[in-house]
């Protein structure tokens, strides 16, 4: 009888433990962050060079597509940072108007960057 009365709590225990555990599983992030936060870090160190670092985000966005992912905020106005720091304007307007359009909180931000841009491409 005792064993019984022991059996039933550690099944109890057994069962809650193993619930627990899969309470833990990793969430599924919102955006597909590939090498984007390393390019980041590279741009900012000044020891990669911007054709690269274009090379890799673009790359890096391809993979994003082709699994239906999205982009994390920030990655098409990093991208249309490397493309101005190229000299290669239309692609760095295309790539504002990009962020512009997934993410409307960054519009004043991007109207910024885009009006300035227009200004020292007529200086």
């Amino acid at each position: 009888m005792f064993k019984t009365m022991m059996a039933r709590p550690l099944r109890v225990a057994a069962l809650l433990g193993s619930v627990g555990l899969a309470g833990c599983s990793s969430p599924q992030t919102l955006y597909q962050w590939e090498t984007y936060q390393a390019q980041t870090y590279e741009y900012f160190k000044g020891e990669e060079a911007k054709e690269a670092q274009v090379e890799a985000l673009e790359r890096d966005l391809q993979k994003i597509k082709s699994t239906g992912k999205a982009v994390p905020p920030g990655y098409h106005a990093h991208l249309g940072m490397l493309y101005a720091g190229l000299g290669k304007d239309d692609q760095m307007v295309q790539q504002f108007r990009t962020e512009k359009a997934l993410f409307p909180e960054s519009a004043s931000y991007m109207d910024f960057l885009l009006k300035n841009a227009k200004k020292g491409g007529a200086q």
